[in-house]
C-alpha cells in the first residue's frame, strides 16, 4: 500500500507539542510494521522543513532530513506538476487551499492514491481517506483503517 505524507502528518510526526503527535506516532509505527510506503512531493517537504525550522529549530529540521525523508519517495516538481497545481488552484479560487494542497491532490489522482497521511481536513473535501487508526488493541494485533471523517 502506498500513502501520500502530507505536511501535517510530517510536522506532526516530529513536533512533540502538537495536537496530532501521538496519532501522527501511531499512524508512521503502522506505517513502518506493515510494509507501507509513502509517497510525497518536493513541494511538502519544502514546506514541511519550513514550518519545523520556524517553529522548531534546526535540530528538527536535520532530524526530518536525516531520518524521516529517506523513507520517503518523492515526487520532485517541474514546470508541468507546477502548472496544473496553479490550474487547479485557480479553478478552486479558495484562500483556505494552497497550492501545496493542490499540487498534492494532482499527485494522488495521477499515482491513484486515495488515503493520506494528513490532519487537513481539505483532503477528505476532495474525496480523499485520512490514514487514521480504530479499535487499537495490543492483544489483538491492532487493526487500521483509512476512514473519512474522522
Amino acid at each position: 500500500m502506498i500513502v501520500f505524507a502530507d505536511t501535517s502528518g510530517l510536522f506532526a510526526l516530529l513536533a512533540r507539542d502538537d495536537d496530532m503527535h501521538v496519532r501522527a506516532k501511531l499512524n508512521f509505527s503502522y506505517f513502518s510494521t506493515h510494509d507501507v510506503r509513502l509517497l510525497s512531493s518536493s513541494y511538502v517537504l519544502l514546506e514541511t522543513l519550513a514550518l519545523l525550522h520556524r517553529r522548531i529549530g534546526l535540530a528538527a529540521v536535520a532530524d526530518f532530513q536525516s531520518k524521516i525523508v529517506p523513507l520517503l519517495e518523492i515526487v520532485w516538481v517541474d514546470a508541468e506538476w507546477h502548472a496544473k497545481a496553479l490550474q487547479r488552484l485557480f479553478t478552486l479560487g479558495r484562500k483556505d487551499v494552497s497550492l501545496v494542497d493542490c499540487l498534492s491532490f494532482e499527485v494522488m489522482e495521477a499515482r491513484n492514491l486515495r488515503t493520506v497521511f494528513s490532519f487537513d481536513k481539505h483532503f477528505e473535501e476532495r474525496g480523499f481517506s485520512l490514514a487514521v487508526f480504530h479499535d487499537l488493541d495490543v492483544r489483538r494485533g491492532g487493526s487500521f483503517r483509512a476512514k473519512p471523517g474522522e
